[in-house]
């Protein structure tokens, strides 16, 4: 901010008043892909900007563990019971859902102290900013201790989550009629409480992205009160605040009678439902507005925190106006729930505003101001530049799901996505004129994230272009070319780029694995610390079970990562073409598996402070390859 000292005086007040109750902020996933290694520094940061954004609702999920294991042990669990159960700190999202468990654990105790010291601070300051802090509650998820210390209690195995087989997946579910569901669950919740204090509203996710074991409407009711039935054992003015994305994950199972039950095993109103993907997927529409529960229509806008120009701006724009208008609407608010933060920021802060708004805004004129607002001064250059990205990477229509499948962060192979939503010459040009305005706004922090962050845009649009001509030349068994294509993208294209990223701080990968290592209080758990962040932006699992789903363009990753496997790939093109041997996918991929797991235990540290002129390797970039 450049602000006239002294501020100018105001002639009147000035009032806004939000259209719905809530304004409603994180994803459950964005606490392990983007808030894992945060200190007390960082979150004073995002809770600064929740308040600046009018958001009064969101979770405070650190530290839940930490009671999790008190909990436990006065059932009578022994710690190697409790450490085959959490997965390591990258993970915990998916372990807290019910979905993995053991894997890149265990949580060492310093841990445990480290969350608590956090999460006190956390919910006193977003308290103190006048926000509603959602709690973790009890799901029905259990150790599998909980069946030696009650032999006779009925829990069942939940099938495998994703690629990932029972070694660290099949978790046990309490059936919600057993009495230990209730004894369990208010324990907890009595005991985060005692802990914590409580503004009423607790959040639990019984079947994400897991089928249930009956599709009974009897047995989904009796679910959902178990559930609820915890919740007021501890607290009589709880609400449940639960995600809706496993209706629209798992459809076939989620018909209407379905949903119906589960949704009115709760009283009305004492449950309110995130519809998580609405900007693309809405559910209210097909449920009659959740049957009469409070929603809170959110833009789920992005998937794994990966990188990549991306949005669906006209759908944000008119998509929560037109929930309002629906008949019988039960809608209170609207939300942002990304599974990943720091990427995009002109969609987040666009959706924050329309939280305020009676009506849809004029875009193009509104992203006219939104650029000079970012970079303290009016530029002509500039706000043609988001003009032009307006109407392309941030105008996806129909149902778009923003996972970056670009080939430059996915395993090479023959058969690779290349497909765009939009015209990719409109982010060449916007390129053009942010480095035009470069003179004029080259001081401004933001313009120079914003001008990375266009350029490996474009980076990315090349990468795909020349992975075509690869194949074309393969396919046409036309060796020169390949070598020409192969030889610009490994060692000069690729490289580029990683010293382009490694010249802004935001795009280091030292920083996202230096952030890990600094939460460690032993040289042993820096070492997992490290091995947990690099696995869940690289392997996602021990043998790639979801690989490249948290994928970043970090600098650092390309050139050691992605640029070692596109190395390996040409190189086995080639040795095709000159032996008359066919390419064989499934020999590529053990051969580039050793690559990817390579990388995790390379034990390389990164920088942690850019280097480089971002403005003048932009620069070079674009007289290179411009097209």
């Amino acid at each position: 901010l450049r602000l006239p000292d002294p501020l100018p005086r105001l002639r009147a007040e000035i009032r806004a008043a939000a259209p719905g109750r809530y304004r409603y902020y994180q994803n459950v996933c964005a606490q392990s892909y983007s808030f894992a290694w945060w200190d007390w520094a960082r979150w004073e940061r995002e809770i600064d900007w929740m308040a600046l954004s009018g958001i009064n609702l969101a979770p405070a999920f650190a530290g839940q563990e930490a009671v999790w294991q008190r909990v436990y042990r006065n059932l009578g669990l022994n710690q190697s019971e409790i450490d085959k159960y959490f997965t390591g700190p990258a993970f915990l999202a998916w372990n807290r859902m019910g979905n993995l468990r053991r894997w890149a654990g265990p949580l060492p105790p310093a841990w445990h102290f480290k969350q608590l010291y956090l999460q006190y601070r956390i919910v006193e300051r977003m308290r103190s900013l006048g926000m509603t802090t959602v709690l973790p509650a009890f799901a029905g998820h259990v150790p599998q201790g909980i069946l030696r210390v009650f032999p006779r209690v009925n829990a069942t195995r939940l099938g495998h989550w994703s690629h990932f087989d029972c070694t660290y997946s099949c978790i046990y579910l309490l059936d919600p009629e057993d009495p230990m569901f209730q004894v369990i669950g208010t324990l907890f919740l009595k005991e985060l409480i005692k802990e914590f204090g409580t503004d009423h509203v607790y959040s639990a996710d019984t079947f994400n992205e897991m089928t249930p074991l009956s599709s009974d409407p009897a047995y989904l009711s009796r679910v959902s009160n178990a559930v609820f039935r915890s919740m007021t054992g501890a607290d009589p003015k709880a609400v449940w605040l639960m995600q809706g994305w496993l209706f629209q994950h798992q459809p076939d199972f989620w018909q209407p009678a379905q949903v119906r039950a589960l949704l009115h095993g709760v009283p009305l109103g004492r449950m309110i439902v995130l519809d998580l993907f609405a900007e693309s997927k809405p559910v209210y529409q097909w449920t009659e507005s959740f049957y009469g529960q409070p929603f809170i229509w959110c833009m789920l806008h992005n998937f794994g925190g990966n990188h990549g120009l991306f949005g669906t701006v006209e759908a944000i724009n008119h998509g929560p106006f037109a929930a309002r208008r629906f008949p019988n609407s039960t809608m209170v608010g609207t939300g942002l729930v990304p599974e990943g933060i720091e990427q995009n920021d002109m969609v987040y802060e666009l959706m924050n505003e329309l939280g305020w708004r009676q009506e849809p805004l004029d875009l193009p004129s509104w992203v006219t101001r939104y650029a000079e607002r970012r970079y303290g001064a009016a530029s002509a250059a500039a706000a043609g530049a988001w003009r032009l990205l307006l109407r392309s990477v941030y105008n996806c229509t129909g149902v778009c799901v923003n996972h970056n499948r670009s080939p430059l962060v996915r395993r090479p192979s023959l058969h690779m996505d290349t497909e765009l939503w939009y015209n990719s010459s409109d982010v060449y040009e916007a390129w053009r004129l942010l480095l035009s305005a470069g003179a004029e706004l080259g001081s401004s922090p933001a313009f120079l994230y914003d001008l990375v962050d266009v350029t490996r845009q474009a980076a990315q649009q090349l990468v795909s272009d020349y992975y075509l001509s690869i194949r074309q030349a393969f396919q046409s068994h036309a060796l020169p070319e390949l070598l020409t294509a192969g030889g610009v993208l490994v060692y000069d294209l690729l490289p580029e780029l990683d010293s382009l990223l490694s010249s802004h701080s935001l795009f280091l990968l030292g920083r996202w694995l230096e952030s890990a290592r600094a939460m460690a209080t032993s040289d042993r758990e820096a070492e997992q610390y490290e091995l947990n962040a690099r696995n869940q932006v690289t392997l996602w699992g021990p043998s790639g079970n979801i690989l490249d789903y948290a994928n970043k363009q970090l600098g650092g990753l390309v050139l050691d990562y992605y640029a070692v496997r596109w190395s390996l790939f040409v190189s086995v093109l080639v040795e095709s073409l000159n032996s008359g041997r066919p390419f064989h996918q499934d020999q590529f991929n053990q051969a580039v598996f050793q690559v990817e797991r390579g990388f995790i235990y390379n034990k390389k540290r990164y920088p942690t402070v850019p280097a480089g002129d971002t403005m003048e390797i932009s620069r070079k970039l674009f007289l290179k390859y411009y097209p």
